[in-house]
């Protein structure tokens, strides 16, 4: 495998501007970018110093140089472009949520163990390292076993029907928006994906969960509480109760920062790991990791046990978009 593997950007947008950021800080540059407006795609590649502009989004699935195709356009045009970059032998980093439901994802994983090629979600918990070091902190059994999870994410949106965060045909809604980040987080720290689900949600004028509660229980016996709003402001706040203390951590999912509370002698420790300013480059380096065969890179097995919840809610209340209406 060449030294270094060539990525295209697919989207222009402030995610895509992010990760051309984070790759130019690793002194590397992106190799192409292509987007549905042209001239978008030829400022972005002057802003970043980018070689390679196509005119179509097939020619980037189809350029024999590309190595690695990063997806940064809405959810619900993620599986058309996953399935034509899989069927080039192209490897995928997508962004959240990475799909819109399982059968989708089921589709894509099937068809890119056919090719060989690796699919990864761009969820920055997977990767982050102050998580990496709060598993291993809970492995040592000082604070014993992990029993409650208790979750927050709500932002204050306005009513405008026409972005994507209340858009139906843009895949909106609090779940697969914020409530991705929340569950990737409860499935990092639990021992099994929770099998039992309850949840109450409140639909937003257009009809996609504006807000949402949610609770998970797993084989174990691990629970954890959800609460979601996109028109109600919340902190990122995540909390881990054990048998012998708990974690605190804010501002997930981009935190490098957290708190471990004894909970006998009330002694406070403060766990620090990582930058939240390189979320995205932590994102790029484990991809090409997973790329020349590091195993636990990716987490996909992680990725489909959230898709996995998320479709259970939104089948639980009736929330279909147009494209699944379609099947």
């Amino acid at each position: 495998m060449k030294q270094n593997l060539n990525w295209a950007i697919l989207g222009t947008g402030v995610i895509a501007n992010e990760m051309a950021t984070a790759v130019q800080k690793s002194g590397r540059c992106i190799y192409a970018v292509g987007n549905r407006t042209y001239e978008k795609a030829v400022d972005f590649a002057k802003k970043y110093g980018i070689q390679k502009v196509y005119s179509s989004y097939e020619e980037m699935f189809t350029d024999p140089e590309t190595d690695v195709i990063y997806i940064t356009t809405p959810h619900n045009t993620h599986i058309d472009f996953m399935k034509k970059a899989i069927e080039n032998g192209k490897h995928i980093l997508v962004e959240k949520s990475i799909t819109l439901n399982s059968s989708e994802l089921r589709e894509a994983v099937s068809l890119a163990k056919e090719k060989g090629v690796i699919i990864g979600e761009a969820m920055t918990i997977y990767h982050m390292p102050l998580y990496r070091e709060l598993e291993q902190i809970l492995a040592t059994g000082k604070i014993g076993k992990v029993n409650l999870i208790t979750m927050n994410f709500g932002s204050f949106k306005e009513y405008d029907m026409k972005n994507r965060f209340f858009n139906r045909n843009l895949a909106g809604g609090a779940m697969l928006d914020i409530g991705v980040y929340a569950l990737s987080l409860i499935r990092w720290f639990m021992d099994s994906k929770p099998t039992k689900c309850l949840s109450q949600m409140k639909p937003a004028p257009t009809g996609v969960d504006e807000q949402a509660g949610l609770l998970l229980m797993n084989e174990e016996g691990q629970m954890a509480t959800v609460m979601l709003s996109l028109h109600s402001k919340q902190p990122k706040r995540a909390m881990i109760s054990c048998e012998k203390g708990y974690i605190e951590i804010m501002e997930y999912p981009r935190a490098m920062e957290a708190s471990i509370t004894d909970a006998e002698t009330g002694e406070k420790q403060v766990i620090k790991a990582g930058e939240s300013s390189d979320a995205l480059l932590y994102e790029f380096e484990d991809m090409e990791r997973a790329i020349r065969g590091e195993k636990n890179m990716v987490f996909l097995d992680y990725t489909r046990d959230v898709m996995d919840m998320m479709t259970t809610f939104r089948n639980e209340w009736g929330l279909k978009y147009p494209e699944e209406e379609k099947i």
